[in-house]
């Protein structure tokens, strides 16, 4: 599908209605945004086709026994950061790795079961990548705002 793909205001009420129900089914979109099923079905997969949608499904942290969130920035010396990040991603703890500009090179979250856990995997684990100079973990001492429809859909306005 082409880049032009616009997504209308038709779409943007479909994916709002899969933001507040990701169970909900075509024809419940249906009938809330006055459509056909067959409507709703078409647009989504046209979204999807277009990578303007993904549908996915998001679990709960605490729901799992993880009681620790951390954000820990890495700097690399000596391998690519690139090389370094693929490593440090395969850690099923590590469930998002970013390759960052600034004073870091990698940023990285991590969810662990307890504090228990911290230094068997800063000493043990990270610890037997090559590359890593240093890294700086920061403990989340509160969740404020945890949302992953932030990603905005609107198109973006002509200059």
């Amino acid at each position: 599908m082409s880049d032009d793909f616009a997504v209308d205001e038709i779409d943007m009420s479909i994916v709002e209605q899969l933001r507040s129900n990701g169970r909900a089914t075509n024809q419940q979109i249906a009938d809330r945004l006055d459509l056909t099923a067959a409507t709703v079905s078409a647009r989504i997969r046209r979204m999807e086709d277009a990578n303007k949608l993904r549908v996915v499904a998001v679990s709960d942290f605490s729901a799992h026994g993880y009681n620790v969130l951390m954000e820990i920035a890495i700097e690399v010396e000596g391998r690519a950061a690139s090389e370094v990040v693929k490593e440090l991603a395969e850690f099923p703890e590590v469930f998002a790795a970013h390759l960052v500009t600034g004073r870091y090179d990698i940023d990285m979250l991590v969810a662990l079961h307890d504090f228990d856990d911290l230094s068997d995997l800063l000493l043990n684990k990270f610890s037997s990548v090559k590359g890593i100079r240093s890294l700086i973990p920061a403990i989340a001492a509160d969740v404020i705002k945890y949302e992953f429809d932030v990603a905005p859909i609107e198109a973006k306005e002509a200059v």
